[in-house]
C-alpha cells in the first residue's frame, strides 16, 4: 500500500511515455499562445475581433491558471507601446533598452510598468471589470498558477513539476522576450512602419501568428496579421469563424469593388488623352491600403487620382473612416455603436448605391 501511494507521488495518476509529455507540454503552452494572441492581444488590447462571452471567459480562466496576468494591465501595457513606441517611454522596446535586456528581462519590464497606474488608468479602459475579475482573477494572482502545479503533479507526479515549469516560462520569454525583443530587432519588413518592427519568420506558428509583428505595426485594428501569400498566421486559422470586425473590412472592399469599376471607366473616358490615369488594379490597392504605408510616390499620384473623382473621394475617405473607427481600442460598446450608426447614416446618403448597400450589410453587426 505505502510503495503504490509513493509510486502514485512518482507518476501521478497519468503516466506517459517521454514523448507524450513533450506533446502534453507543446499542447498546454500552445493553448496559452492562443489565449494571448486572441484573447489579450487582439480582442482586448486592439479589438480587432468580438468573442462570443463563453470563449472570452475561457481565455481569461485559463491566463489565470497558467500565466497569472492581469488582463487591465497586458492590455494597458500593449496600447502604451503602441502609443510610444520606440520612445523612451516605451515600455519594452529593444531600441532603448537594448536587445538583450528586453529579450532575457521582459517579464520585469513588464511587471515594472504594471506598477504604473497612470499607465493603467489612461491605456487600460474597456477591459473586464466585472464581480469575478474583481474578486477572483485580479485578487488571487499566484492561487490560479497554484492550482495548475497541483493538476500537474496529480497527473504527472514529480514530472508534473517540470511541466509546470516550461508552462510559466512560456509566455515570459516567447512573447515578452521574443516579441518585444525579436520583433523589434532581426527579421524582415512589409511595411515601412514608423518604428522598427519586423517580421521575424513568415510562418506564425510556435507564437500563435505573432511573429508577423511588423504587419501587425502596419494594420494594428486588424484580427489577421499575415500579409503576403507566404505568411501564415494560426491565430487567424482559430478566430476566423469568431471575427466580426475583420470580415466588415473585407466585405467593405467587395461591396465597393463594382463603383470602383464604373467610376473608373468614366474617368478614363473623360480623361482620355489629356491625364495619365493609373491601372484600376493600383487605385484598387491604394484605397484599401493605409496611407502611410505607401511609399511618397504613390501617395502622389493617389492624391491626383483623388482629385478628379468625388465618388473615389468618398469612397477612400468613408473607408479611412472606418478604419479610424476600428482603432479607438479604448471606446466602450455603446460608444463604437453610436459611432457606427453615425458612419452608416453618412454611408446612405452619400448617394453611392454601392456604399449605401454595404451599410445594411454593416448593421447587420450592430
Amino acid at each position: 500500500m505505502i510503495y503504490e501511494f509513493l509510486d502514485l507521488l512518482a507518476h501521478g495518476l497519468a503516466p506517459l511515455p517521454w514523448w507524450g509529455y513533450v506533446v502534453f507540454t507543446l499542447v498546454m503552452t500552445h493553448i496559452t499562445i492562443a489565449a494571448v494572441t486572441i484573447y489579450l492581444h487582439r480582442c482586448q488590447a486592439h479589438r480587432g475581433l468580438d468573442l462570443h462571452p463563453a470563449v472570452a471567459h475561457f481565455f481569461r480562466f485559463w491566463l489565470w491558471l497558467t500565466t497569472g496576468m492581469i488582463t487591465r494591465e497586458w492590455v494597458a501595457i500593449h496600447r502604451k507601446h503602441h502609443a510610444k513606441v520606440e520612445t523612451e517611454d516605451d515600455p519594452h522596446s529593444p531600441q532603448t533598452r537594448g536587445i538583450e535586456k528586453v529579450l532575457f528581462q521582459g517579464a520585469e519590464l513588464y511587471r515594472d510598468e504594471s506598477r504604473n497606474q497612470e499607465t493603467l488608468e489612461k491605456y487600460g479602459r474597456g477591459t473586464p471589470d466585472d464581480w469575478i475579475e474583481r474578486n477572483l482573477y485580479s485578487r488571487y494572482l499566484w492561487q490560479g498558477v497554484g492550482l495548475m502545479l497541483a493538476v500537474d503533479l496529480i497527473l504527472f507526479g514529480g514530472v508534473g513539476a517540470t511541466i509546470w515549469a516550461v508552462q510559466m516560462m512560456w509566455i515570459p520569454f516567447m512573447a515578452a522576450g521574443i516579441i518585444n525583443g525579436a520583433g523589434h530587432y532581426w527579421g524582415y519588413r512589409n511595411f515601412a512602419c514608423n518604428d522598427t518592427s519586423t517580421n521575424i519568420v513568415p510562418w506564425g506558428i510556435l507564437i500563435g501568428g505573432e511573429e508577423l509583428h511588423n504587419n501587425h505595426h502596419a494594420y494594428g485594428s486588424s484580427a489577421k496579421l499575415s500579409s503576403q501569400w507566404y505568411e501564415f498566421d494560426v491565430g487567424w486559422l482559430y478566430i476566423r469563424a469568431l471575427s466580426h470586425r475583420y470580415a466588415v473590412a473585407t466585405s467593405y472592399a467587395r461591396s465597393l469593388k463594382a463603383a470602383c469599376n464604373a467610376e473608373f471607366a468614366a474617368l478614363r473616358e473623360r480623361h482620355r488623352g489629356r491625364v495619365e490615369m493609373p491601372s484600376l488594379r493600383r487605385i484598387k490597392r491604394w484605397l484599401s491600403s493605409d496611407p502611410a504605408a505607401l511609399p511618397e510616390t504613390e501617395r502622389t499620384r493617389l492624391a491626383s487620382a483623388l482629385e478628379n473623382s468625388q465618388v473615389l473621394q468618398k469612397v477612400y475617405a468613408m473607408r479611412q473612416e472606418l478604419a479610424a473607427l476600428w482603432e479607438r481600442s479604448t471606446d466602450s460598446s455603446e460608444q463604437l455603436l453610436a459611432r457606427l450608426q453615425d458612419w452608416c447614416m453618412r454611408a446612405e446618403a452619400s448617394g453611392i448605391a454601392p456604399l449605401a448597400q454595404f451599410s445594411l450589410k454593416l448593421k447587420r453587426y450592430n
